[in-house]
């Protein structure tokens, strides 16, 4: 593993998903799931969100579309979380949610309707 992609993404994922949450993934992290957090934390974090090409308020709102189309809601509301601390706004939430119901369907985008209520409403944006 590269050292420096996993430095930067170490500070790439506090920054968008919160130092507690990643301190606490790992500090549970045993010999089985450490290997993966760390090539996890490299991989995505250090060369995949390490680079100044897209901003990260536009990574966290593809995220949010891509992890909306796989149904993966409890990492959804991680990333919803992530995308508001990037400078995601209700509205374009809202439209990333649109896209995610026209290209993945409307039980889909209602489903994360209902993830992003909770997170809005918990943030304090609704």
């Amino acid at each position: 593993m590269d050292e420096n992609y996993f430095k930067t993404g170490l500070e790439n994922r506090k920054k968008v998903v919160g130092a507690e949450y990643v301190e606490k993934n790992l500090a549970a992290a045993d010999d089985f799931s450490r290997p993966f957090q760390e090539a996890m934390t490299a991989w995505c974090w250090g060369f995949g969100w390490g680079d100044d090409a897209i901003d990260h308020k536009t990574r966290s709102l593809m995220n949010l579309a891509m992890i909306g189309a796989l149904g993966k809601m409890n990492e959804w509301e991680i990333h919803c979380r992530g995308a508001i601390k990037n400078g995601a706004t209700v509205d374009e939430i809202r439209a990333a949610v649109h896209i995610i119901a026209i290209y993945c369907g409307v039980p889909q985008g209602l489903e994360c309707f209902r993830h992003a209520r909770k997170v809005l409403e918990e943030q304090g944006m609704l």
